[in-house]
């Protein structure tokens, strides 16, 4: 009798993830560079048209426990290297549409604390132009924006859904582990290199949760009514 070749298990996962990504690729890579260029567009015009007096958000605790560390830098950068990987799993156009309004409902709730409340972070005494790349950033996206951090809160979000879609393609639990490693990676970040205070990571961390809530029971009530 011929031997009916298996594939690992193992390596399941990966090939689902492969059949995920290829649907509709070019989609979900179109709507995600728009999307990321409008916020971008809209972040920074925000960042540089402040219309009332800011306020300072202050060091709380958690900012003396967390020690400066500038080698921290590639793990806050490569939040733009995280969040595109959950809509990537997406395979359902539907699905696609939520994901979408998800994310502007995020930024449109982040953006509004910056309209109503604009915040700022205190100087710090380090001499950045010991550390070229950290100068370069904080040129690039100065100290306003803070309170709430969407850096914060769109790593909690995406956290929340890489996670789940790993599940639903059977990842091992040390795959699943390594997203929320790399989510609280990008979150400790954004203190460590002082580019937020503890209170905006917080802040952008409730913010992220209950974006990544509302937008799973709006995905659950949608499916009920339609069945």
């Amino acid at each position: 009798m011929e031997s009916v070749e298996m594939r690992p298990p193992r390596a399941e996962w990966l090939r689902l993830a492969g059949e995920r990504l290829r649907v509709d690729w070019w989609l979900k890579m179109t709507v995600t560079m728009l999307l990321m260029t409008g916020f971008f567009v809209v972040y920074f015009w925000l960042l540089n048209h402040t219309r009332t007096p800011m306020t300072t958000v202050p060091r709380i605790f958690i900012d003396r426990w967390i020690a400066f560390f500038p080698a921290a830098w590639p793990l806050y950068v490569s939040l733009w290297i995280y969040v595109p990987l959950a809509p990537a799993l997406l395979t359902e156009r539907r699905e696609m549409a939520f994901y979408t309004l998800a994310t502007v409902a995020l930024s449109v709730a982040g953006f509004g604390f910056f309209i109503l409340w604009p915040t700022t972070i205190a100087t710090s005494d380090i001499d950045w132009s010991l550390h070229p790349s950290l100068s370069y950033l904080k040129s690039v996206d100065a100290s306003g924006n803070a309170f709430p951090s969407l850096h914060v809160a769109f790593a909690v979000f995406t956290g929340f859904w890489f996670g789940r879609f790993l599940g639903r393609i059977g990842a091992p639990r040390a795959v699943r582990a390594l997203n929320w490693v790399w989510c609280l990676g990008i979150v400790y970040s954004t203190v460590a290199i002082r580019q937020h205070v503890a209170l905006d990571a917080v802040a952008g961390a409730v913010l992220g949760f209950a974006a990544a809530l509302l937008h799973s029971l709006s995905m659950n009530l949608f499916s009920t009514e339609s069945a």
